[in-house]
This record gives C-alpha cells, sequence and structure tokens, in this order.
C-alpha cells in the first residue's frame, strides 16, 4: 500500500465535495473505489468521465487495476473541459 494525494479538479470537485484527500492504496483502481464509497452515482459517473494523471502521467486508456501508486504520489482526477 502506498499514501498519496488525490486531486479533484471543476465538476469532480463538486461531486467530491473536496478539492483533495489522501489515498492509501496500492493501484489507482483501490484508490478510487475507496474515493467512490458512501459519494453515490453522481461522483462515480464523473468518475467514469474522467482522465488521470498519475504525478503528472496520463493514464490514458490503461486498466486503472494496473495503475500502481507510488508512495507520496498525486493522482489528479480530471473531467472533461468544456471551451476551446
Amino acid at each position: 500500500m502506498a499514501k498519496g494525494l488525490i486531486r479533484y479538479w471543476a465538476a469532480a470537485r463538486a461531486a467530491a465535495g473536496t478539492a483533495e484527500e489522501p489515498y492509501d492504496a496500492a493501484t489507482l483502481a483501490e484508490a478510487l473505489a475507496a474515493a467512490s464509497a458512501g459519494r453515490g452515482a453522481d461522483f462515480e459517473r464523473v468518475l467514469a468521465r474522467s482522465s488521470f494523471l498519475v504525478d503528472g502521467a496520463p493514464v490514458g486508456t490503461r486498466d486503472p487495476a494496473g495503475i500502481a501508486l507510488p508512495e507520496g504520489g498525486t493522482v489528479e482526477v480530471l473531467p472533461p473541459f468544456a471551451g476551446g
């Protein structure tokens, strides 16, 4: 297990009710499951549409279960942004 920080942006921040929170998880999937616990369907919908960065590196289409989280790392949750 690694400890780090999840940062939420825009709609993800609104759905989470916080700008950031700690994680204690081995993988991105574990961290997102823990973050979702008790937050409901709106939060899960935002996560389903979001992109993720782990220490600045895009996760892209890789399975979150295969993304190991580093000790002291940062996960950025980026929902789709409007504009151009």
